[in-house]
Formats: structure tokens, sequence, C-alpha cells
């Protein structure tokens, strides 16, 4: 009898055939469209993928010599049904979406004008989807087109059309365009309680402008233009002074910066089509070889490409036809053409361009070459210095890798091939998932390793605090064991191009030490892999000092305004217990802690960081200066029992 129900409960008939619509998919699937939801407290969280959507049709008004103002704002949004969240605003001064096709052309998936290439050349959006997903993933939508003289505006519940005005003439003060409004839905499974950061708006302004020279961006007021393209990217963006002045070279479709610094490795920015590809792609990946080849040929020595490349920051960007990327999220390029015609390959197209380019260059400027050799050839002298090191260290490596007692490995990683299905949820992709908790002690590497999700969290246990790597030469990556065993296992020794966990989380105690143990991992990627830190891959653990209960209901709070709030909740007599260490809280516990409500706070850094000012105040010799600091902002926190 048991086995018939089984029978019956696992059939697979017509019925099991289910058709969603477009709008059915896109909100049941939305990994598809925008990659992961998220609440805002990211930069790559689907509310910023919607935004970005919205404005990169306006780009390509732009980039068609149509329209020069793009306006952007973000503002609070209440309705009459009690509905409160946040709507965007984005109105430019293009050519406007033809009337006819304007209510299909925001609500019918693989509907647009991107298909051939005679409305729109060289364009981002190409697969008729963007602002159909904004539609159907917000509370409301609205869309209104000024075109010749005449204007029609249309509006959207939860995706479905809920108001189309007719065509009309308008002879008011409005200029041709389109205006969107959206409000993101955050009804369950959505955008749950999200909220658009500034900052990251900020960002995404800035890197369009760098772009797209001549176009003028407003959010919220604010204006932002670039002069310089790129030049004013690696301006901005630098945390430390370059060697010699920024190399800018440009070129039809393609536009290329370059310098050296006194940091380790390497930082690249690309772009196609103005659009951010922040995992690179083919046109990253040919700039890096070509950029050391031309050097090499050059000075004609026997110089090692890793040595050229070593403290280089750059960035490229490239116009490319009908580009092919390796998700809706346009994160990376997968295109090997320039044009799916075939002929020229991005990779010759942007060989060709460097050798000749960056070649001219370095023969009219000897000064830039003087500098350029002799930073080539402090990062030969170290790296030579260190060859027995690290080639001891290096076999060490694999042999932890295999069986690595620091580590508690999991399934899917960061740099595997192709996307890992679950059989949950076919849609996503759990390589973006793939994090390594970075704990000190026994305690709390057990616990996290106890209520951990094995197909995408590892665990990198310390021995108790790491060393101050700070003026350090980089052989002691390689001669401490500890961080070489990390090295290895985030597989980051030659760049990020195989780094195995998207997310590198230092999960330590909120008190003193645990404080001072986040400062020394910080001062160690800062000083030799700054560019994890600034991919946004670096995140600190948010985990709760106290928790208040009654009899009824148990409230984990991360500040003391939360616990203030659980204890007026709560009352009468709530028991409060304040956590110590992560040591102190339980597996099961733990568990909420780092599953899907996981609260982290991302790692970043902005120009006016001066980051070797601040390794040196804080990781330095013990100064007056800062003895001073901590003097004069000392807290003393009174206990909680």
């Amino acid at each position: 009898m048991a086995q018939e129900e089984i029978l019956q409960t696992s059939s697979y008939n017509d019925d099991n055939i289910v058709h969603l619509d477009d709008r059915e998919h896109i909100r049941r699937r939305p990994g598809m469209y925008i990659g992961k939801l998220g609440d805002g407290k990211h930069d790559d969280d689907g509310i910023y993928v919607l935004i970005k959507e919205t404005i990169d049709n306006s780009i390509d008004e732009f980039r068609m010599n149509e329209g020069k103002v793009v306006e952007v704002s973000v503002r609070p949004y209440t309705d009459e049904e009690g509905y409160a969240g946040e709507i965007v605003r984005v109105r430019d001064y293009g050519r406007g979406i033809p009337l006819g096709k304007m209510v299909e052309a925001v609500s019918l998936l693989n509907t647009g004008g991107k298909y051939d290439t005679k409305a729109f050349k060289k364009s981002v959006g190409l697969n008729g989807v963007g602002t159909k997903a904004v539609n159907a993933l917000s509370w409301r939508f609205v869309v209104q087109s000024f075109r010749d003289g005449k204007t029609r505006r249309a509006e959207f519940k939860q995706g479905h059309l809920v108001a189309d005005t007719d065509v009309q003439d308008y002879t008011g003060s409005e200029k041709r365009g389109t205006m969107i409004e959206f409000v993101p839905d955050n009804t369950k499974g959505l955008f749950e309680n999200y909220h658009f950061r500034d900052e990251f708006i900020e960002t995404m302004m800035r890197n369009y402008a760098y772009l797209n020279t001549g176009l003028t961006l407003v959010y919220n007021g604010k204006k932002y233009m670039s002069k310089n393209g790129l030049f004013d990217l690696l301006t901005d963006n630098m945390t430390v002074e370059p060697l010699y002045p920024i190399i800018h070279l440009q070129g039809e479709d393609i536009e290329i910066v370059l310098t050296h610094t006194n940091q380790s490795g390497e930082e690249y920015y690309s772009f196609v089509n103005g659009q951010h590809t922040v995992q690179g792609g083919t046109h990253q990946v040919a700039y890096r070889e070509a950029i050391a080849r031309t050097i090499k040929e050059f000075f004609n020595k026997n110089q090692e490409y890793s040595d050229i490349r070593n403290g280089v920051v750059g960035a490229i960007a490239i116009n490319v036809s009908e580009p092919v990327f390796e998700s809706q999220t346009k994160v990376k390029l997968g295109s090997k053409d320039m044009s799916p015609d075939g002929g020229l390959s991005v990779n010759k197209f942007v060989g060709d361009f460097i050798k000749q380019q960056l070649d001219n260059y370095l023969h009219k400027h000897p000064d830039v070459v003087e500098v350029m050799l002799q930073k080539i050839q402090e990062s030969e002298k170290e790296r030579k210095a260190i060859a027995g090191v690290t080639k001891a260290a290096r076999e060490r490596a694999k042999k932890n890798l295999m069986n690595n007692p620091k580590l508690r490995d999991c399934q899917v990683h960061y740099n595997d091939a192709k996307p890992t299905k679950s059989a949950k949820d076919a849609d996503d992709d759990l390589r973006q998932e793939s994090s390594i908790f970075i704990t000190e002690g026994l305690s709390a590497s057990g616990s996290i390793t106890k209520s951990r999700d094995v197909r995408t969290q590892a665990v990198f246990s310390l021995r108790g605090k790491p060393l101050n790597s700070y003026g350090l030469s980089k052989s002691v990556v390689y001669e401490n064991e500890e961080f070489n065993c990390l090295q290895s296992a985030l597989n980051i020794e030659d760049g990020l191009d195989e780094l195995r966990y998207n997310k590198v989380i230092i999960a330590t105690d909120a008190d003193v030490d645990g404080m001072h143990i986040r400062l020394l991992m910080l001062t160690f990627f800062l000083q030799f892999f700054p560019d994890l830190v600034k991919k946004g891959h670096v995140y600190i653990l948010q985990t709760p000092l106290f928790r208040v209960k009654n009899k009824k209901e148990v409230r984990y709070c991360y500040s003391e305004e939360e616990r203030v709030k659980a204890i007026e909740d709560l009352k009468p007599n709530p028991e409060i217990t304040r956590f110590k260490g992560l040591g102190e809280i339980s597996p099961d516990e733990f568990k909420g802690f780092i599953g899907k409500g996981i609260r982290l706070d991302q790692v970043t850094l902005r120009k006016e960081d001066a980051v070797g000012d601040l390794l040196s105040f804080y990781m330095g010799k013990n100064t007056s200066d800062r003895q001073n600091f901590i003097i004069n902002n000392l807290v003393v926190e009174e206990d909680v029992e």
C-alpha cells in the first residue's frame, strides 16, 4: 500500500505540464532576469538592477545621439492602499518609445527595437527583457512617452495593465522622450524590506558618466558628467597614487587607461557598450594579455608577465555589435567576435589596438618608460627573493587543499565552470552564493560548521590572532602557514579570475579581540590582495549581541536600540542574555544568523580612504598619535545582565 501511495504522489502526466505567462515566469523566477533579489544592502542586489535596466534604455538613446540628459530620482512612496516603499523615476529626452507599441514594449517579453541594428547600434539591451522584468517585479509601474507632439501614458500594477490613456496632443513644457516610474514590489518572496542606498546609485551614475562623455546624469538634483572618460574613472577610484601619469588611449569603439602603483596584484575595470562588466570577460582577458605582451616586446627583455602586471591599475571600454553576455545581468562578456557576423575577434581587436597605440606612447614618453621599468624590476626582484619560499609553500598548499585541517569546504564554488542547478530551484546559480567564513577558535568555527549550508558555505578556522602583516614583504604570504593556506583556499595567488568563493566573510566576536582580528585580516587583504576588497568580495558578519525572550517569543538583537525595543515589546519581565562571543551561540541558533536572513557589512574602499595612511595609523608602530586617538575615543560600555 505504501508503495502504491508513493507511485501516486510521484505520477507524471498532462496535469504536470504548466505554462507560465511572461509576468508569472518573471515573478516566479526573478533570478533568471535580475540575478539575486536582495534588499538593497549590497550593490549587486536586484533592486539596483531594476534601476540599471531602466537607465540602460536611456543610455542607448544617448548613444544614438538622441538626448543628452537623463534624470533619476528616488523618493519615499505610500499609496491609498497603505503600500509603503520607494519610487524610482527615470526621465530621458531621447526619441520616446513609439506610441503605438508603447505598452507592448514594456510588458511583453521578446518585444523591442533592438533585434536589428537599424534603430540601435551597439546597444546594451538586446534581449527584449529589461523593462518587462522591471514592470513585472514592481508594485506600481508607469510609462509615458512624449513623441512628435503627442503623448501616451500607461500604468501597471504587479505587471497587470490597469490604465492606458489614448494618444493625445501635448502642448505643454514637456520635451520629447520617455518617463518611467516604478515602485519595487516588497510583497513576500520579492524585495522584502528593501531600501535604496544613495552611495550605490551614485556609483552607478558616475560609471554611466565615465562611459558616455557628453552625457549629463542628474540623481536627486546632483549632476554627474565626465570630460575625460576612463581617465576620470581611474583618477576618482584609485586609493593609492600612480607611479606615473595615467596612460589614456582612445580609438574607434575602444578606450583604455593604464598605470602602475606600489600595491600588489592587479586591478581592472571593464565595460562593454557602457555596461560595467564587473566579472570581466573576453575583452578584459584580451586587455591583460595585450598590455603585458606589448610592454615585454617594447623592453625586449626576458620579463615575466606577472612582473609586468604586478601593481597595474587599468580599465578598458569597448563597443561590440550585439554582445553576448553570460547572463541577463550582463556582468561578464562572452562574445568572441566584435560582431555576430564573425570576422574580427575581440582578442585581435583589443590586441592590435594596444600593440600599436601603447607602443607608440612608450616611445614618446621616456620618463614613463623609466618609472615603469623600475617597477617591473622591483617586482621581479621580490619574486626571485621569495622563489624558494613560494615553491615549498605551493607544494604545501596543494597538500593542504586536499586535506586542509583549517578548511571545511563546500560543494559549490564561484569558479565552477557551469552554474550548478539546485533541485529545489533550477534557476538559482549557487555559484553567486558561495561563501567562506573566516573564524577564530574552535568553538566559533564548530558552531558555524554544524549550522552552515554545506552546498555553498565553507569555513576557515584561524589559530588565534593572525600575524600583523603591515609593512612586511609578500614573502609573509608564503612563509606564514596560515596565510598561505588561506591564499590557497581562496585560489587568489594569480589574481581573482579563479576565486573560489564569491563572499569572503570575516566572522569574529563583537568585542575588542574580535575587532583586532578583523583589522589584522583586512590589513592582510589590503596589502597583498586589494582587488579582493575593491571588487566587493569581503564582508563582516554581523552577529547578535543580545537575546531577549519571554514565554511566547524570542528576539535576537544586533544593537542597543534593538535590545531596548525588544525589552519594551516583550515586557513585563523578559529574559535578557548577552552573547560574549560566537562560541556561546548554539549551532541551532546560529543557523538563523547565517541563513537567508544573514546580515553582512560589505567592506568598501573609496579614494578618500587613503589606504596607505589608514594602515600606517592603525596597524603601524604604536605611535603617540594613535594612543591619543584611542584615549580620546574610548567608550566604556556597561555590562547588561
